[in-house]
């Protein structure tokens, strides 16, 4: 696959295998996502799906004996070929992250100035007057009542809404051109995590920042998200544009977590009823040789256990257009032609 030049990150057959005993452990197989300037992109999946190791794979924050295979392409450089010191200028600079637990991500015995700050001073080259200044303004952005005195504070004298608000704006220090949101609103409740929902939405109009979001509720990239990827077993098994992806899911997998949701995703096509997912997710290492969700699929059938699907181009159903760039791994409802099935290794 080449890399979109328009692209701001373009991951392209990368996959990761971690040390383990007794056999090393493969988390992700073959993801291939990228993401513009300027854009909102989803993935979503259970847990254990791959989500956060690829946000962690984009940073180069694998444990020591990592294996990764694939390129990792930033703004025109491969870093998967480009020694350790070049992650370290991408790291926090280029790409930086916001955890799901903002409390464990804050240091507690540190004020939220001195936490702020450090990523200016080192990036950006600041001055201390000038870093300050600038951590106000970041503080301000992010809607932190009374800014010059947050700074001065620990992060335990504040809500979790607004922990996450200021590791919002220590992601932010650097002027970084990505954001990787990896599930920031799982711990908070309605009301908080739709005001986090907002600010995202309006830092990326404001500042023209891309977020690649991730988390498992497909009603929350339902409102922000521009494209998603749907994630299983370390594998993409479906993507395309947020809205005709939730109209029209073609895998099962997708569908399924539509169904799984307590309450209707907005613009989906099944019906409002909650319904579990039968059986036990797998991971990349567990995955059944052909599609690595067949097990638990009800649509499956005799090539599904044996055919490896590959992401094709959704056919045209009925009436429905298909949109540009909404693909499926699905030897069922998305058919490949017999070149694009390969043969599972």
């Amino acid at each position: 696959m080449v890399a979109d030049k328009r692209a701001l990150v373009t991951m392209s057959g990368v996959g990761v295998t971690l040390p383990g005993l007794p056999d090393p452990v493969e988390v992700l197989d073959d993801i291939s996502l990228d993401v513009d300037p300027g854009e909102i992109v989803g993935i979503a999946g259970e847990s254990g799906s791959g989500k956060s190791m690829t946000g962690r794979a984009l940073l180069g924050l694998l444990p020591d004996g990592a294996r990764v295979r694939g390129s990792i392409v930033v703004e025109g450089t491969d870093l998967t070929a480009a020694p350790r010191s070049a992650w370290e200028q991408v790291r926090g600079r280029e790409i930086s992250m916001v955890f799901q637990d903002a409390t464990a991500a804050l240091h507690p015995m540190l004020t939220i100035g001195s936490q702020l700050t450090e990523h200016m001073r080192r990036h950006l080259g600041l001055g201390r007057r000038a870093a300050r200044d600038r951590a106000v303004e970041l503080l301000d952005q992010v809607r932190i009542p009374d800014p010059a005195r947050a700074l001065r504070s620990y992060p335990h004298q504040f809500s979790g809404g607004m922990r996450q608000r200021i590791a919002i704006a220590i992601a932010l220090a650097a002027e970084p051109k990505l954001l990787i949101a990896d599930e920031p609103t799982t711990a908070l409740d309605v009301t908080v995590q739709a005001g986090i929902l907002q600010l995202f939405d309006r830092l990326v109009r404001e500042m023209d920042l891309s977020i690649l979001f991730i988390t498992h509720d497909l009603g929350v990239l339902a409102a922000l998200a521009d494209r998603t990827y749907i994630f299983y077993a370390g594998r993409v098994l479906e993507t395309g544009p947020t809205q005709d992806l939730l109209r029209d899911a073609r895998h099962p997998y997708t569908r399924a977590l539509l169904r799984a949701r307590p309450e209707p995703v907005e613009g989906s096509d099944e019906p409002p009823v909650l319904q579990p997912i039968p059986g036990q997710p797998v991971t990349a290492s567990t995955a059944p040789p052909g599609c690595p969700f067949e097990p638990r699929c009800p649509d499956r059938d005799g090539d599904c256990s044996v055919q490896r699907p590959q992401l094709v181009p959704v056919p045209p159903r009925g009436d429905r257009e298909t949109a540009a760039g909404h693909t499926a791994a699905c030897l069922v409802h998305a058919p490949a032609r017999p070149r694009a099935v390969e043969s599972a290794r």
